[in-house]
C-alpha cells in the first residue's frame, strides 16, 4: 500500500544498453517483460530510446515453457557491453544455475553494472553472490524458499520490487513491468517512465513498497467500474482538500463501502491515494514548467513549498528543487 512506500533512488544515471539473459525452460510472458519495455522504439513520444541484446545464459534454442523456442543472438560475453543486465526469470528455485552464467553476472556487477532479477531471477542473482547481505524481493510464494537457500540474503515477500543502487529484484509477472518502470524513471524521470507506460497500457507508477497481495493488483482507473468518474474528478481537482465523505456520497455508497470499494480498486485508502497523486502531478509540473516550487506546491493542493517537500522526499527520495535540476 502507498502508506509503506519506499522512497525512489533517483541518483541513477541515464542508460541505453540493456541485456537481458535467457534461460531454457523459463515461462515466456516473465521472459518478454524486459523486451516490452526496453525493446520497443518509443522515441516519438518522449520515452528514451534502448539497445537490446538478448544473451542465451546456456547453449540454444532455448525453449520456454509456452513451447516455443528462442534463438538468442548473443552469447554471455556481450554482457560486458551493457549498462543493466536484466535476469528476467528462471525455471526452477531448487535448481542451480549455470556457472557459466553465475561468473558473467558477478563479473558484470563488479564492473559497476546495474543488475536486475525479476520475480524467480532473484534466484539466480542470489547464487551469484551478488543479493548477500542485501534486502531483495521476489514471487510471495517463493519467498520463503530464496531465504531458506540464501541465508544471507535479507528477503522481503510484500514489496513489489526493491532498489538497492546498482541491484534491483521484483516480485512476481507485473511486478516485473513496475521495476523496469521504475529503473526509468529513477533514471531519465517520471515523464520517460510515464510515456513508455501508457503505450503499454499499466499502471505508470506502483511504489516498490506496495504490498504484492492486493485485491486489484494494478491500480488503473477502469471505464466499467463503479468508481471511475469519482477518480477522474479527483485527478482534476488534486488541489482542492479532499473530503472522503462527500465523495463516498457522490458514489452513493456509505463511507465504510467506499472505503472498501476503493481499496479493491486502487490496493490503498483514498487519502494515500490522493496524497500519491498530487506528488506524481508535482513531478509533471517540476519536469514540464517553470513554475517556481511554491507554486507547483498550491497547484497541487499541499499549499505551501514547506508542506510539499517532505511529502516529496517520502515517495520520490529527493527534494522537489533536486528533482527539477536532475529532470528539467
Amino acid at each position: 500500500m502507498f502508506d509503506m512506500i519506499q522512497p525512489v533512488a533517483i541518483s541513477r544515471p541515464p542508460f541505453s544498453r540493456v541485456a537481458v539473459l535467457l534461460f531454457d525452460r523459463a515461462a515466456l510472458f516473465e521472459t518478454s517483460v524486459p523486451m516490452s519495455v526496453f525493446g520497443v522504439d518509443r522515441r516519438s513520444t518522449g520515452a528514451p530510446g534502448f539497445t537490446v541484446s538478448a544473451i542465451g545464459a546456456e547453449p540454444g534454442p532455448l525453449t520456454t515453457t509456452a513451447g516455443l523456442e528462442l534463438h538468442a543472438p548473443h552469447g554471455l560475453d556481450a554482457i560486458h557491453a551493457a549498462e543493466v543486465v536484466i535476469v528476467p526469470t528462471w525455471r526452477d528455485p531448487l535448481e542451480r544455475p549455470p556457472q557459466a552464467a553465475l561468473d558473467a553476472l558477478a563479473s558484470a556487477h563488479d564492473a559497476g553494472v546495474t543488475i536486475v532479477g525479476l520475480c524467480l531471477g532473484a534466484f539466480v542473482l542470489a547464487a551469484a553472490g551478488i543479493l548477500d547481505g542485501r534486502r531483495a524481493a521476489t514471487h510471495w510464494l517463493h519467498a520463503p524458499t530464496l531465504a531458506a537457500l540464501y541465508p544471507d540474503v535479507r528477503v522481503d515477500a510484500d514489496a513489489l520490487f526493491i532498489d538497492d543502487g546498482d541491484v534491483i529484484t521484483s516480485a512476481g509477472t507485473a511486478a516485473g513491468i513496475d521495476a523496469c518502470l521504475h529503473l526509468v524513471r529513477s533514471a531519465f524521470g517520471a515523464r520517460s517512465a510515464n510515456a513508455i507506460a501508457r503505450r503499454m497500457v499499466v499502471a505508470p507508477q506502483r511504489s516498490g513498497g506496495q504490498a504484492q497481495f492486493v485485491e486489484a493488483a494494478i491500480p488503473e482507473r477502469r471505464a466499467d467500474h463503479v468508481l471511475s468518474e469519482v477518480l477522474e474528478r479527483a485527478t482534476r481537482h488534486l488541489d482542492e482538500v479532499i473530503d472522503v465523505d462527500a465523495l463516498a456520497a457522490s458514489a452513493n455508497m456509505s463511507r465504510r463501502t467506499f472505503d472498501r470499494r476503493f481499496r479493491e480498486l486502487t490496493g490503498t485508502s483514498p487519502q494515500q491515494w490522493w496524497l500519491h497523486q498530487r506528488v506524481l502531478h508535482a513531478q509533471r509540473l517540476l519536469e514540464d514548467t517553470d513554475l517556481s516550487v511554491e507554486l507547483v506546491a498550491r497547484h497541487v493542493g499541499f499549499g505551501t513549498a514547506v508542506s510539499l517537500r517532505p511529502h516529496f522526499r517520502r515517495v520520490v527520495g529527493i527534494s522537489p528543487r533536486e528533482y527539477r535540476d536532475r529532470f528539467r
